[in-house]
């Protein structure tokens, strides 16, 4: 039997280490073989469970609708809704051209475009556009009751809490830039700040912190949600430390 190490199956299916941990938590995708150790190995048949789960997510379905029906679910289901999904964005694709085939019409007849002219229909139409892409997305990724919990939680740029993030932020790349592991004393005590920040954050709601997780973990997600830019190598080495003080804590157990 062809067995896969946690590392391995990160790497095949594209799957954060963080993920992969909450899926067996919630008993969702469990290993095949658990050691004492607290190392991991997945089967080709829970590989294949995965890339289920990965398909299933792509059409915004939540992971509780998931683990219901994924032993039921038939791939003309399947594929119907990710067909659906494809036409949403077949749609939002034609309006940003219809949007650019306008600004075109309007320069070929008047021979030139004036900002005065120009920035009404990008400061009106476009930004209503993307607002409503926004909302969107948001709807696809989370309920309208994860919604208002990130709403009401979330720090927004003027919130002191933002600070605090952003200090994470600042010290992760120190770290980085100063050559520390994340397994580290440094990554360590960043580690129980960004947990505490997390509950202050998200309350005690792991489904939820896991599904924002993944969506930060995404470049192109956290944009469309306009959420506060972070580099893939602080994400990263946030992760490594996170998978190492676990690790510590159940060796310490």
């Amino acid at each position: 039997m062809t067995l896969f190490s946690t590392g391995e199956v990160s790497q095949k299916l594209n799957l954060s280490l963080r993920t992969l941990r909450y899926y067996d938590q919630i008993g969702l995708a469990v290993p095949s073989i658990k050691e004492e150790s607290g190392k991991r190995y997945y089967s080709e048949e829970d590989m294949l469970l995965l890339e289920k789960i990965i398909l299933l997510k792509s059409t915004s379905m939540s992971l509780k609708d998931i683990k219901n029906m994924i032993n039921h679910v038939t791939i003309d289901k399947i594929l119907s809704v990710h067909s659906k999904q494809l036409e949403l964005h077949i749609e939002q694709l034609t309006q940003s051209l219809q949007h650019t085939t306008t600004l075109l019409n309007i320069f070929k007849l008047e021979g030139k475009l004036e900002w005065e002219q120009l920035l009404p229909l990008l400061s009106e139409d476009e930004n209503r556009k993307n607002k409503e892409r926004e909302k969107q997305f948001w709807n696809q990724l989370f309920t309208t009751e994860e919604q208002s919990i990130i709403s009401e939680n979330l720090p927004k740029m003027e919130d002191p809490l933002i600070i605090k993030w952003i200090n994470i932020i600042k010290r992760i790349e120190l770290c980085i830039e100063k050559g520390h592991t994340p397994s580290s004393i440094e990554a360590h005590l960043i580690v129980v700040d960004v947990d505490l920040l997390t509950k202050e954050s998200f309350g005690d709601n792991p489904e939820l912190i896991e599904k924002f997780w993944t969506v930060r973990k995404s470049e192109e997600a956290s944009a469309q949600l306009n959420l506060y830019p972070i580099k893939k190598e602080v994400l990263d080495f946030l992760e490594e430390a996170i998978v190492y003080y676990e690790g510590t804590l159940r060796e310490n157990s």
